[in-house]
């Protein structure tokens, strides 16, 4: 029986394997590398389209766990939201976008609205799918963003998000406290006793 991880994020494996307690294997070291098409409109429909993509190609003694995840901003509308990931691609043709393209977007977007931070939050979906059947849990993380990055932990929009009650970006507080107040941490809190439950019920 595995754990499979259904996403090639190298951040998103780093932070899986820091939160799980048994071990975790990332999909492409077993079916190789291959884009999924995430056409859901909600971070729990994502979360399960990878899921249920990466658990339809193994044995079906494999539990596969996905995340979607993404920050949204009010003063926005919401967005980037769902395509957090991809939020710059529109104005990038020639390659893939990066994280820095995705908050390089989102910072002139904050600045076009004359402000120089706002109220912002992440959220996580994390879809559990195994024979024993399918599971989603949430979480989130509620703060502000500002328009000028700090520090070099974390990826994704971490170094232009302060979580409430601190004054330091995610990519600047230690990795210890991340795990307890991150969206990802709260939404594997949920999830860990579930992944408990399958492993002692599928042999």
């Amino acid at each position: 029986m595995r754990l499979v991880l259904a996403t090639g994020n190298k951040g998103k494996l780093q932070e899986f394997r820091q939160l799980c307690d048994e071990e975790i294997v990332p999909f492409c070291d077993l079916l190789g590398d291959f884009e999924i098409i995430e056409d859901g409109d909600t971070f729990a429909a994502n979360a399960l389209i990878k899921a249920r993509t990466i658990y339809n190609k193994l044995d079906k003694n494999s539990i596969v766990i996905a995340d979607d995840s993404g920050i949204s901003v009010p003063l926005l509308g919401g967005i980037p939201g769902i395509y957090s990931a991809r939020y710059a691609q529109d104005e990038i043709v020639d390659r893939k976008v990066n994280d820095k393209d995705n908050r390089d977007k989102l910072i002139v977007a904050i600045q076009n609205k004359k402000v120089n931070r706002t109220p912002a939050h992440y959220t996580a979906a994390i879809a559990i799918v195994s024979k024993l059947g399918e599971y989603v849990v949430h979480g989130w993380m509620y703060g502000e963003v500002i328009d000028t990055p700090r520090g070099e932990k974390g990826f994704g929009y971490d170094p232009m998000f302060i979580p409430q009650g601190y004054t330091q970006t995610i990519a600047e507080i230690e990795e210890q406290i991340k795990q307890q107040i991150s969206h990802r941490g709260q939404a594997m809190a949920l999830a860990k006793p579930i992944i408990k439950m399958l492993y002692g019920k599928i042999v």
